[in-house]
């Protein structure tokens, strides 16, 4: 009877579901888990008067959780199947934009593709181009040359140079770190990149020095279009023009430091919820955060993302392979780039750029981005705890 019954015993559903759970890494979903709490909360006060953001905010959490799940379960060696063909998709689509009755224009930009539902390729290369260069840097493992790195950099320009012509500068600019980091982390010598840091360093310094007369009436700058010329003006002097281009960093700013360092409470921000602050539910968030929660607010904001940053690089250090290790320490650093540049936007210490801060603005590609790469330190994190000892 008993081998009866063992045969016809049925696993239980927590026996069915984990393997599914096996091996993730209880660290980063903590860090994620409490970015997540703090964008709901967050959420609900700057937009429980706008319509239904905060529904969506919260369906779109919950689509970028089941696509981590589902990356998380697909090994590192398999995404390094698909980077290549990743790769070339998103750039014939990135090619495809230009194609009249396809590329979809707004604002001047083309940076949309209507295939039946419209799509934004550049979102694609994102991920798609640290995913082709730790493939790349896979392949040479052991015997890189010049030449190798040579050749990533050339992938990488590819996106980003069509990117930026569609244009779209900032997100072409998400692309060029994301690849960066992975160059960087394959091993380019200090001697290459300490000149360059040097030399942007200088730039910037020149750049505010000469500020009052090359943001003169009547200046043109040559290399950058007109309304990139303009963000770069409003950041070095936004009281140049507060009702028009310095509005949105003088709002910004004034929320940060009417905040105080407890804030003004929960849904009792007053620049937030009189409308002076633009966008507060997507790019400028995080003035809308600070406002109400002050800095000790932003402080725990601060360490939640410094903590899910540390325990991605954690992760990559531990990377079984060359491939999960440049993937997992390139997508961390992107999730601090985007962080940083979206909260030194709204403190008016870089240009204003369409960049979310992750788990906290509204915006459906930008969560479903996110969940695919924390789903992606998960899978790495998953490959080094399920290895056989």
């Amino acid at each position: 009877m008993s081998g009866l019954r063992g045969v016809y015993e049925q696993p239980s559903p927590w026996q069915r579901l984990r393997p599914v759970f096996s091996g993730f890494d209880g660290p980063l979903a903590l860090a994620m888990l409490l970015l997540a709490a703090l964008g709901l909360v967050t959420m609900y006060s700057a937009g429980f008067d706008h319509g239904t953001r905060f529904v969506d905010h919260g369906r779109n959490m919950l689509l970028a959780l089941a696509l981590l799940f589902a990356v998380a379960q697909v090994p590192p060696q398999k995404l390094q199947r698909l980077a290549l063909p990743l790769y070339l998709l998103g750039m014939l689509l990135l090619l495809a934009t230009a194609i009249p009755g396809l590329g979809i224009t707004r604002k001047g930009a083309t940076r949309w593709l209507d295939l039946g539902i419209v799509i934004q390729p550049s979102e694609i290369l994102k991920i798609a181009a640290p995913l082709v260069l730790a493939w790349w840097f896979q392949k040479r493992e052991g015997a890189l040359r010049t030449l190798d790195f040579l050749v990533a950099a050339t992938l990488l320009a590819l996106p980003v140079a069509l990117v930026a012509k569609q244009p779209d500068l900032g997100t072409a600019l998400l692309i060029l770190f994301g690849g960066l980091y992975v160059i960087f982390f394959a091993g380019l010598s200090w001697r290459l990149v300490l000149p360059v840091l040097l030399l942007a360093a200088l730039a910037i310094t020149a750049l505010v020095l000469a500020g009052p007369s090359i943001c003169a009436d009547g200046v043109r700058w040559p290399v950058l279009r007109e309304y990139q010329q303009h963000r770069v003006c409003t950041l070095l002097d936004p009281t140049r023009d507060p009702l028009g281009r310095g509005f949105h960093i003088l709002q910004g700013m004034i929320a940060i430091g009417s905040g105080g360092v407890t804030g003004k409470g929960f849904m009792s921000g007053t620049q937030t919820h009189l409308e002076f602050i633009p966008e507060r539910t997507t790019d400028f968030i995080f003035a809308a955060f600070c406002e109400e929660f002050g800095l000790a607010g932003a402080a725990l904001l601060m360490l939640g993302f410094l903590f899910l940053i540390v325990r991605g690089l954690m992760i990559a250090a531990e990377a079984p392979t060359v491939f999960a290790r440049l993937l997992a320490a390139a997508t961390t650093m992107s999730l601090f780039t985007y962080a940083f540049v979206n909260m030194g936007m709204v403190s008016g210490i870089l240009p204003v750029v369409g960049v979310p801060l992750p788990f906290i603005s509204y915006g459906g590609t930008a969560m479903v981005s996110l969940g695919l790469a924390i789903g992606i330190l998960m899978s790495v994190a998953r490959s080094r705890r399920l290895m056989p000892s």
